[in-house]
């Protein structure tokens, strides 16, 4: 199934064609998805590819504080456990399993895969790709807990090329799952650009799971997304491919659900990427059928110089206090609990102390917890002693402060808290390596560094806005009416990609979500660089807000540290629309 090259230092003429299409699937989305997912996946029809993602900037922290403690971990335990069901099924169905489980073990999790494979009799080759662990290979200062660089596909396709029914990965880019075996079986070179970013972008719809059909859509009442399905993607030769699922499982594949999914995570018309940059906004989405969409039109360009490097460390010690403020004179309760604690605040000196009062209350409440209001109190130091002084200081207001004092948990020690930061690195400094499954090590090279020409990734594209609507009648109605958000992280950086459905509405908010539109229905925002990327054939926007999440979602610097919900809470605002939009937008679906 897999003929083709797969490195660029490996290019060769095909031994036989490759089939017309590459059935890739999807069963995780990340460390802890749906367990049942891969049997899913492997009974619910036809697939020729299986990839499941679960890293993530926060997991590699985790898997990082694992390997502390015993040097053999670092890799995602759930995958094994799912494979003592799911590798039979997998190669008594021919179905390649392509992870990136590894995480910062994968050696160790293919030697676990190979035994497992042993005990149960069933006949896996198993492969693993490994270099992106550059711990040791740099000095990136004091503190940094794991420093692993972004690789592409090539390594995976090395693996599959030699006839591995498992390959195991550690951090690779999310779209190389899908990318590597692409470039595999249809023998795809480095060149191939348009093709490869074909590729990347399927791969990018497919890598966080049943966001694709349906899962955290903003439209999410137009259908059944009570258990959705995982998504696949049938991918073409020339790059293209159609989004679906197996049939009878939940949830939809629509334009908008895949637009949803292209949007998170991203920032401008440029994704790049080690094998490829894709243009996000050469992207055609058409539908084909019931739950299918297909992708195509996709243009490519050269790779960035450099390869992304994820840097985690240890940023201290984090404390949260949640006091219940109920009933009457909230201002003045919160006042009150403040000032109690500023003595202790004062004299500990924490590194940083955060208030915040979130009014979840509402007069004449005829339910108790209707009538509660939350102060919330962090307090992050290097030092565990601080938040421990800080708790003892809370628990001795109990009888000593607002009426009705209380708190919405008991109070509990301090935790650990990570800091993740991006750095760069050259391509060749890391030593990117498949390691096939009769143990020979197959190094990768990088793609040669070209510049100028076709492909050559610089500048921002040039923009065509829409022509505004017609001055008209306009009702004040919340944005969630007619337009869609879905936002995410990026470092310290969070994302919110808003899109409508129609020509009318894309020349509408094209024109009035604008930078300083964006701030004043976000206040939270202000202080902070926002950037605004126009994707006309998306009908999308997506915004940047860089530093909103303080230094990455695992210092926990917001109330909702990976910004899962600001484009929900973009949604909600109320503007002035357009009352034919809403009229559209009210009526039958």
């Amino acid at each position: 199934m897999f003929p083709g090259p797969l490195s660029p230092s490996r290019a060769m003429p095909s031994a036989r064609p490759a089939a017309p299409v590459l059935r890739v699937g999807n069963a995780s989305g990340f460390y802890g998805d749906r367990f049942d997912a891969l049997r899913e996946m492997l009974t619910g029809g036809p697939l020729d590819v299986l990839t499941g993602d679960y890293l993530a900037e926060l997991t590699t922290l985790i898997l990082g504080r694992d390997r502390l403690k015993d040097p053999s971990a670092g890799w995602a335990r759930t995958y094994l456990a799912q494979l003592e069901e799911g590798l039979g099924l997998a190669v008594d169905h021919g179905v390649k399993l392509v992870t990136n489980a590894g995480g910062l073990n994968p050696a160790g999790l293919a030697a676990r895969i190979t035994a497992l494979a042993d005990r149960l009799g069933v006949p896996a080759r198993v492969a693993y790709v490994t270099g992106d662990d550059v711990l040791r290979d740099r000095d990136w200062g004091s503190g940094v807990l794991t420093a692993n660089a972004y690789l592409g596909g090539a390594g995976i396709a090395e693996c599959l090329r030699a006839g591995a029914d498992v390959v195991v990965t550690g951090r690779v880019t999310d779209a190389a799952l899908v990318s590597g075996p692409a470039a595999a079986h249809f023998g795809w070179s480095a060149d191939d650009l348009d093709p490869l970013a074909g590729a990347v972008v399927a791969g990018h719809v497919l890598e966080c799971g049943a966001q694709a059909t349906g899962g955290n859509y903003a439209f999410f009442g137009e259908h059944d997304v009570r258990r959705p399905g995982f998504p696949l993607a049938e991918i073409h030769p020339d790059g293209s491919a159609v989004i679906t699922k197996h049939p009878g499982t939940g949830g939809a594949v629509t334009v908008s659900t895949v637009t949803a999914q292209l949007l998170y995570e991203t920032a401008g018309a440029r994704y790049p990427g080690p094998d490829v940059t894709a243009r996000l906004d050469t992207v055609r989405l058409t539908a084909d059928g019931p739950d299918r969409v297909r992708i195509d039109g996709v243009r490519g360009e050269l790779p960035p110089n450099d390869l992304k490097v994820g840097l985690t460390r240890m940023g201290g010690h984090r404390t949260e206090v949640v006091f219940v403020l109920t009933g009457l004179d909230v201002e003045a309760k919160a006042r009150l609990v403040r000032a109690q604690l500023d003595g202790v605040l004062t004299a500990r000196r924490p590194a940083e102390v955060r208030w915040s009062l979130a009014r979840t209350d509402r007069p004449d409440a005829p339910v108790q917890e209707e009538a509660g209001a939350l102060l919330r109190l962090v307090v992050r130091d290097g030092d565990p002693d601080t938040g421990r002084a800080v708790h003892a200081a809370c628990v001795e207001l109990a009888l000593a402060s607002y009426p009705g004092f209380h708190l919405a948990a008991p109070p509990g020690k301090g935790t650990p808290y990570g800091v993740f930061e991006a750095a760069s690195m050259a391509p060749e400094d890391v030593r990117h390596t498949a390691v096939l499954p009769d143990g020979t090590r197959v190094p990768v090279l990088p793609p040669p560094r070209r510049s100028g020409g076709r492909g050559a990734a610089t500048g921002r594209p040039r923009v065509l806005l829409p022509d505004p609507l017609p001055p008209g009648p306009v009702r004040r109605a919340p944005l969630g009416l007619v337009a869609g958000a879905r936002s995410g992280d990026k470092g310290g950086s969070a994302n919110v990609g808003v899109w409508v459905r129609d020509e009318a509405a894309w020349r509408w908010l094209a024109h009035e979500l604008t930078v300083e539109r964006f701030r004043e229905l976000l206040p939270e925002t202000v202080g902070f660089t926002v950037e605004r990327h126009v994707l006309p054939r998306l009908r999308a926007l997506n915004f940047v807000v860089d530093g909103l999440l303080g230094e990455g979602a695992a210092s926990q610097a917001r109330f909702d540290p990976q910004a899962k919900a600001v484009g929900e809470w973009l949604r909600s605002r109320h503007v002035d629309i357009p009352v034919g939009l809403l009229a559209r937008a009210e009526g039958p679906l």
